[in-house]
């Protein structure tokens, strides 16, 4: 297991040329995509969300490490697509409305995807409506809303109810986060879900969507 054994380190130090060549050794050596995937990648990202609650990584060191992970994860999609192995789970995730902020949006997305999920980035000032799309066309279980700023988070209300007025409330799970955001608030307009940062957003979504 020395190849997954590289995998893995190589995502820890936030190094994307060792976790493409890593993965592609591993790949040669006849290992299973989704092996180098479990084993590798999302073991390394869930130690990278440990560290981080522990306060031995912070934002940035998280940062590469996840661009690490999605290096070695673009040598396995195809792979992963043609052994139809399921992913954890489809996310749609967005900025809403009137906020340009994406690098919470972004890091989370990149925790998800190391946590197997697959992830529709919607991108930043997402409007209701383009959520209501995502939720139509894609299917997500999940859509996860950001925000940055207080004057926009009432925007994340007004998208679960456009939610509830398109009738599509009751097919998606949806978890809200961001600085302003908090488990009140959540509570207050109806979301299933919180998170603090991105490591436990990855752990919520798990649990939402099981």
């Amino acid at each position: 297991m020395e190849q997954i054994m590289s995998v893995y380190q190589a995502v820890l130090e936030g190094d994307a040329d060792a976790a493409r060549q890593s993965v592609s050794v591993a790949l040669q050596a006849g290992l299973p995509a989704n092996t180098i995937m479990q084993d590798g990648l999302i073991a390394a990202m869930g130690e990278v969300g440990r560290q981080f609650e522990a306060g031995d990584f912070f934002v940035p060191e998280m940062l590469i490490a996840a661009r690490a992970m999605q290096a070695g994860l673009e040598l396995l999609k195809p792979l992963l697509a043609q052994s139809g192995i399921k992913s954890t789970g489809r996310v749609a995730i967005g900025t809403v409305k009137g906020d340009l902020h994406d690098i919470g949006k972004n890091l989370v997305g990149m925790m998800l995807e190391g946590a197997g999920f697959e992830v529709i980035d919607l991108g930043t000032d997402v409007a209701p409506d383009k959520f209501i799309e995502a939720v139509r066309t894609r299917q997500p279980q999940l859509i996860a809303m950001s925000a940055l700023l207080t004057t926009t988070m009432s925007n994340m209300g007004t998208t679960i109810q456009a939610l509830k007025d398109a009738g599509l409330r009751d097919q998606v799970k949806i978890m809200i986060g961001g600085a302003p955001v908090t488990q009140e608030y959540a509570d207050k307009i109806g979301a299933d879900g919180f998170s603090p940062d991105a490591s436990a957003a990855a752990r919520l979504a798990k649990s939402l969507v099981e």
